[in-house]
Order: C-alpha cells, then sequence, then structure tokens
C-alpha cells in the first residue's frame, strides 16, 4: 500500500510543554501587573507611583514565574529520571518479570494474552527501557520534562504580558486609569484566550469566558483592597 507523503498529521499534544508555559506566563503577567496598578491606582493618584508600581510587578513577577518554572519542571525531571533508573535496573535484574508485566498492560488495552505477549516480546528485543518508559510510567519524548524551555517561556511571555498594562499606565489618563486598565486588560486577555484555544484546539468560547471571568474577579478584588486603603488613609 502506497503511503501518502503529502499528509501530515496535526497533533496539538506536542505543543503541550511551551504552550502551557507561554500561557501561564502572559495571563499572570496581564493579569498581575493589572491588578497591582488598579490596586495603587484606586489608592493613590500619583502617576509616578502607578508605574513604579507596574514596573516592579513586571520584573519581580517576571524573574519569579521564570524561577517558579524551572523549580517546579526540574522536580517533575529528577522524579522522571530517578524512574528511568529504577526502570533500568529492573529490566537488568528481573527481565523475564518486567516482560510479563508489559504483556499485561497489553492485555488490560484490549490484546489477547498470546499476541500481547508476541509485542512485549518484540518491541523488548527493540528497545526496553524505551518501551516500559512510554506504555509503564507513561514517558515520552513529547512529554518530557524540559526545564529551561519552560522557564524561558514563561519569562518571555509575562514580560510580554505585563507591557500591556505598564503601557496603559504611562498613556492612561489618571481620572479613567482603574477603568481604562480593566477594559484593555479583559480585551488582551481575551485574544489572548483566543488565541491560546485556537494553538491548543480547544474550544475558543469557553476558554474566552472562562479567563474573562476570573480575570474580573481578580481586578474586583484588588481594587475594593486599594479603595479600602485610600479610604483608611484619609
Amino acid at each position: 500500500m502506497k503511503v501518502n507523503n503529502d499528509f501530515v498529521e496535526k497533533h496539538y499534544v506536542t505543543r503541550m510543554g511551551w504552550l502551557r508555559a507561554s500561557v501561564l506566563g502572559a495571563n499572570d503577567g496581564i493579569l498581575s501587573t493589572t491588578s497591582i496598578v488598579i490596586g495603587v491606582a484606586a489608592a493613590s493618584a500619583d502617576r509616578n507611583a502607578i508605574i513604579l508600581a507596574a514596573l516592579a510587578g513586571l520584573i519581580a513577577g517576571a524573574m519569579s514565574m521564570a524561577a517558579g518554572e524551572y523549580v517546579s519542571v526540574s522536580s517533575q525531571a529528577d522524579s522522571e529520571s530517578s524512574d528511568l533508573k529504577r526502570e533500568q535496573e529492573e529490566l537488568l535484574e528481573m527481565p523475564d518479570s518486567e516482560l510479563e508485566e508489559l504483556a499485561e498492560i497489553y492485555v488490560c488495552r484490549g490484546l489477547d494474552l498470546e499476541l500481547a505477549h508476541q509485542v512485549a516480546v518484540q518491541l523488548t528485543r527493540h528497545n526496553a527501557l524505551e518501551t516500559h518508559a512510554r506504555d509503564e510510567l507513561g514517558i515520552n519524548k513529547i512529554t518530557t520534562a524540559r526545564p529551561l524551555q519552560a522557564a524561558l517561556a514563561s519569562f518571555g511571555s509575562f514580560i510580554f504580558g505585563a507591557l500591556l498594562p505598564f503601557g496603559v499606565s504611562v498613556l492612561a489618563p489618571l481620572p479613567y486609569m482603574v477603568y481604562m486598565q480593566y477594559v484593555l486588560s479583559i480585551v488582551f486577555l481575551i485574544i489572548l484566550g483566543a488565541i491560546a484555544a485556537k494553538t491548543g484546539g480547544s474550544n475558543i468560547r469557553t476558554a474566552v469566558l472562562r479567563i474573562a471571568f476570573w480575570g474580573t474577579a481578580a481586578m474586583a478584588v484588588t481594587a475594593l483592597v486599594g479603595h479600602l486603603f485610600s479610604v483608611s488613609v484619609c
């Protein structure tokens, strides 16, 4: 049978690592920086204070996101490495038990016992560790942890997201600062949510509604805190 080489199957799961980190970073950049600016603007009419708060939020947030993502994904990578090392030892010490364990996995997935055993034998001969990593541990090349990639994606996307409310804090008229921050940040978040949903192959409407709701909730709380702080100072 001739294979059509012109057909390329698209899988969104291959984008999962960097897409998750990028979307999280950009969302947090927009939302956290806007929330900081709204909180400060609700408590003070000093533009310098508002701009300084936005800049501090941008720098601290980007560094925090990158460090947190690197540490988190590194922990995942360490766990994967430890599991692979243990699996390699088990393959050397008790290969027959590992072979039967692999066959049982294929039986649970729908193969009959004889065929499952044949598949297990052939895949073990090809690459035993890779087979057990994929079918027993759920570790593969697509979903494997990449700490540096995740950290850089989070860092860059956070800065990109935070630059939007930072620009508004510089340019928006002070009497309308809170309202313009809210409206424009929601617009930014909706656009980002739609792009992320399209890139990831998920439902755009659901993503937009989710991000708009939680964005509004976060900014409303910080605006309230800023307003109460302003009243208490007065």
